[in-house]
């Protein structure tokens, strides 16, 4: 097995780039509030993406080209990927704020490390389960705004538990990436990665248009000349931010910074994302990080960092 290359500065663009642009996913989110149903959304988000796509991969659409033989492994990455990770997200945005909904994010190697134990029998070190205590106890924190009467309570905001499931659901999409179906994925299909981002789109945009009718049937009717939807330019352009960068070029980019130093270096750069978060509420939102944000940032990471050491 070759050791994987050496950081080189064009190395560490490409693995900045994405938690720079998952980071402005989380803050766009939060400025979309009340212009436009969270689920709806992610919809038009994912509509978009894959009308980028067609022109470099609708050769994936077709009868012959091995999508349809692994349809159902598909449909399930496109319902925990596209269908409800990124709308539980956008969901919890409504009543958290970007950088809680970030560090929360954080805690995802977590979760991967118990789901990993529960569905496919992975042991979990006692090096890891140390930690997984200490990125949950960061996770604790971070939900609880550093008051541990409220942690006991349960008092959290709505949007941190929504938060929580959406890691849980990006964990079980992971290990369903790293554990392919029988006979692996279609060659043709792994590796290109607008080919296999697309064929998950396709069944993800069905998942994702049944949450949006059931969201819109549980709105409240629109009062006289008014509607849920504040069309206009900012609209326009959060949509075309969310489609085209956190989307296709984030995956794009992190995908062949992986290829180049392998996820647990690039793992390390994840973790960002939770700073660029805070930076950009802070500046464009006025939502300034408080002191159990850092003690949340420094156990998750540390946590992390514990369970990736060998």
């Amino acid at each position: 097995m070759t050791a994987p290359a050496r950081l080189t500065p064009s190395t560490i663009a490409l693995l900045l780039i994405p938690p720079l642009l998952w980071a402005g996913n989380a803050v766009v989110g939060r400025m979309m509030q009340g212009a436009i149903p969270p689920i709806t959304f992610n919809f038009l988000r994912w509509v978009l993406a894959g009308l980028v796509l067609l022109p470099l991969a609708g050769w994936v659409l077709r009868p012959g080209s091995g999508l349809w033989a692994h349809k159902k492994r598909f449909a399930l990455l496109g319902l925990l990927g596209v269908g409800m990770y990124n709308a539980l997200q956008y969901m919890a945005l409504k009543t958290s704020t970007p950088l809680n909904v970030t560090l929360v994010a954080s805690s995802i190697p977590v979760w991967m490390l118990i789901l990993g134990r529960l569905l496919y029998g992975v042991p979990i070190s006692r090096r890891a389960a140390l930690g997984s205590t200490l990125s949950l106890a960061g996770v604790a924190v971070v939900l609880a705004r550093g008051d541990l009467a409220q942690l006991l309570a349960v008092q959290f905001v709505p949007g941190d538990a929504w938060m929580v499931l959406a890691s849980i659901t990006w964990a079980w999409y992971s290990w369903l990436l790293v554990r392919p179906p029988e006979g692996g994925y279609p060659a043709s299909i792994k590796a290109d990665w607008a080919a296999f981002l697309l064929a998950q789109i396709a069944f993800g945009l069905g998942w994702s248009s049944l949450m949006t009718a059931g969201e819109w049937l549980s709105l409240p009717p629109a009062t006289a000349g008014s509607t849920h939807i504040a069309w206009g330019w900012p609209l326009a352009a959060a949509l075309a931010y969310v489609a085209i960068g956190p989307s296709l070029l984030a995956y794009r980019c992190w995908g062949a910074g992986v290829a180049r130093v392998g996820p647990a270096i690039a793992g390390f750069f994840n973790n960002l994302t939770p700073l660029f978060a805070g930076l950009m509420s802070a500046t464009l939102l006025g939502e300034l990080p408080h002191l159990y944000h850092l003690a949340g940032f420094v156990l998750i990471v540390g946590g992390i960092l514990v369970s990736s050491r060998r």
